[in-house]
């Protein structure tokens, strides 16, 4: 059986609280709170030009250097939604990782999403994550977008998705029911997802035997945690120790480990992700070529991990704090899986675990914002926006809105359910995979994802709270993290 080892707990809380963050820094909860209460000088920052009968758009800096950086890494789509009722839907601001226009509510999200004019690039990606995901899909636009998700797309069919889900319920299998520790208050769910869907990564991406390899595994799961949390980095230089300087190392080992998987996996057969992209082709024969399939490989796999991961993690705090929730999907899982092995079509009759998915992914929006940059000189709602310009949207805060959810701090799955369908109150109130030519190219490989460990973890455990009235602290300094790493107590069934 499991367990929990105390030493390592005890550095890992003291890590977590000792750290210097702008979570954990002395008085800096204070410091937010003046911040938000203050009225900051406002500025024209794009005049339209005359005649063309657009307003202008307007701005603040906030703090010198740090802008508005301190509110947002603590108070995510919370303080945006504070913006968008004191500044409306468009205005300037300014933070050390973007300069940029602020587009929010469903309408800016629809108008910019949509592109109906391509007006918008994603290449503003580039400023955010660009050193760290180069030449990943996200980050391409256009006609060099839509050549290489052409060829991508043929990773993620109906069959080639068949063929994951067994890897998937492998690992999961094992590790649910083997690997975490039982009845213990200090149990981290966070940490214990975020290793076990890199675990399946590496046998469904990468291609290693469950459990083989563990050494180098192991190495290439530390990468890309350092990697993935680098573009939050305040410091944006590679200065060493910091962050940005340790994701761009934590790059280079991933570069290596996949030129030369890559060359071990071209000719040869299976089922892993990595082997694919190493065989597909589009309908006109294009494929990719070693450097490409590299590249994607550090993408996708980011991509695929971090937003399963927090997903889960924000389903298991609801689950156990609504346990007539946590039954029903249990009770679904038991009629129609039980310990049976998982397939493609029995995941797609989870419908109450869509409806608790969808519920997490609105509440906890794993990619709160999302960046655009305007091509050519243009507008966004009536408001003029010079070429050049950065656009930060915020679909995590249109999720939050009363003006399209009914109590929407509530967790209320069937919100989504007919005959209320919530989400369809406009056409962009709920967009957690993006939207337009970008849309997430792995959302249904998220969502087996999600559905198989999840099935699996209910069939082991009973999920209570560490104590009662929990609720969870998140840092938003890129995707939301829990900061204690949400303890959950895991109670064995039978």
């Amino acid at each position: 059986m499991a367990t929990v080892s105390t030493p390592h707990y005890l550095l890992d809380q003291a890590r977590r609280r000792l750290t210097p963050t702008l979570q954990t820094i002395p008085g800096m909860g204070l410091i937010d709170e003046r911040l938000r209460r203050q009225d900051w000088d406002e500025f024209v920052f794009a005049q339209p030009p005359a005649g063309s009968e657009l307003k202008p758009t307007m701005g603040n800096l906030g703090l010198p250097f740090l802008g508005h950086l301190i509110e947002i890494f603590r108070g995510g789509p919370e303080f945006v939604l504070e913006s968008y009722r004191k500044y409306g839907p468009v205005y300037y601001t300014e933070t050390p990782a973007m300069n940029a226009v602020v587009a929010l509510g469903p309408d800016a999200t629809q108008e910019v999403f949509s592109n109906r004019k391509k007006d918008f690039t994603t290449v503003a990606w580039n400023d955010v994550i660009g050193p760290f995901f180069d030449r990943g899909l996200l980050l391409m636009d256009f006609d060099e977008h839509m050549y290489h998700r052409r060829i991508m797309q043929e990773a993620f069919t109906r069959t080639r998705l068949s063929g994951y889900i067994k890897h998937m319920d492998t690992v999961a299998t094992k590790v649910v029911a083997q690997d975490w520790p039982v009845n213990d208050r200090r149990f981290l769910f966070m940490p214990a997802i975020k290793d076990l869907t890199l675990d399946i990564a590496s046998v469904v991406f990468m291609g290693h035997e469950p459990g083989s390899d563990h050494e180098l595994v192991t190495r290439i799961k530390a990468a890309y945690e350092t990697t993935t949390r680098a573009g939050g980095a305040i410091i944006r230089t590679p200065v060493p120790p910091f962050k940005w300087w340790r994701g761009l190392q934590a790059r280079k080992v991933l570069e290596d480990y996949f030129v030369e998987r890559v060359k071990e996996k071209r000719g040869s057969e299976g089922t892993d992700m990595l082997t694919v992209l190493t065989h597909i082709a589009d309908e006109d024969g294009n494929t990719f070529s070693d450097t490409d399939i590299v590249n994607h490989m550090i993408f996708v796999m980011m991509a695929a991990h971090d937003t399963s991961s927090s997903t889960m993690t924000t389903m298991a705090y609801h689950l156990a704090a609504n346990p007539e929730w946590q039954e029903r999907l249990r009770d679904e899982g038991d009629r129609l899986i039980g310990d049976a092995p998982l397939d493609i079509d029995t995941l797609d009759k989870l419908e109450t675990f869509d409806l608790v998915i969808k519920e997490c992914l609105r509440m906890v929006t794993p990619l709160p914002f999302n960046v655009r940059r305007a091509v050519r000189d243009t507008s966004i709602q009536g408001h003029f926006v010079p070429a050049g310009t950065n656009i930060n949207l915020w679909p995590g805060m249109n999720h939050m809105l009363p003006e399209l959810w009914d109590d929407p701090a509530k967790f209320d799955p069937a919100r989504f359910a007919e005959p209320r369908s919530e989400h369809k109150r406009h056409r962009y109130a709920f967009t957690p995979f993006g939207g337009g030519a970008h849309k997430c190219i792995g959302l249904v490989f998220g969502q087996l994802e999600i559905k198989s460990v999840m099935h699996r973890v209910l069939r082991n455990y009973r999920l209570e709270l560490a104590h009662p009235g929990y609720t969870p602290r998140y840092d938003f300094a890129g995707m939301p993290m829990p900061i204690d790493g949400m303890p959950i107590v895991l109670r064995p069934l039978g």
